[in-house]
């Protein structure tokens, strides 16, 4: 059961963190408009073998984490304060992101695939992301730091990641419009969402301290 739970929340993760609109999947879907699906489908598996190693260190991480309860209360205490400046930064200081213009140059499949992997090893957001949702689970009993539900777990998560890509670069023209929203107020997303992470942190760190 711990198996096919490790599968399933693995996947359902990663559809979840890469869904959003972001630079690897949308670059993905402008490299299958000017240069075709092929392409495309390089650029990701490149972008998906960084996630590999991401989501398995982020796991390992977790894992130390877990044996070490008082690395805890230090990592929330930078994290609040890490949260808190993402907060002031994305609500108050960046700019509205704006779409990707202008052609892309026809590249080798080969170019497209180190394009991937290059882009992907620049995004560090998997490595916290799956340290958090490891950790969850586990705290729930719906995973387990051994080497088989790991393998499992990276497993599903890359195909999460796979699909996700894979629905970017197929059904791009379709979804395109629907975007706009995510680009025109990505910033308050994400700095609303860093912010009850910020408060969420704080109120345990104080609840850590008072207790």
């Amino acid at each position: 059961m711990t198996t096919i739970s490790a599968l399933f929340f693995g996947f359902i993760s990663a559809v979840i963190g890469i869904f959003p609109p972001g630079l690897i999947n949308m670059t993905a879907a402008k490299v299958k408009i000017k240069e075709g699906k092929r392409a495309a489908v390089w650029f990701v598996i490149g972008a998906v073998l960084i996630i590999i190693i991401q989501v398995y260190l982020a796991i390992l991480f977790a894992q130390f984490i877990g044996e070490h309860p008082q690395v805890v209360v230090l990592l929330r205490e930078i994290g609040c304060g890490i949260f808190t400046l993402l907060t002031v930064y994305f609500l108050a200081i960046a700019k509205t992101p704006q779409k990707i213009k202008g052609k892309i140059k026809k590249q080798r499949t080969s170019t497209r695939f180190f394009l991937g992997m290059l882009l992907s090893a620049l995004n560090f957001f998997p490595i916290p992301y799956y340290v958090l949702v490891s950790l969850s689970l586990a705290s729930f009993g719906f995973f387990v730091f051994e080497p088989l539900s790991i393998f499992i777990f990276v497993l599903g998560a890359v195909l999460g990641s796979f699909l996700v890509f894979y629905t970017y670069i197929s059904f791009f023209t379709k979804i395109e419009n629907k975007t706009d929203f995510f680009m025109k107020n990505m910033n308050k997303i994400i700095g609303s969402i860093t912010g009850i992470i910020a408060v969420v942190t704080l109120f345990n760190i104080i609840n850590y301290y008072w207790n």
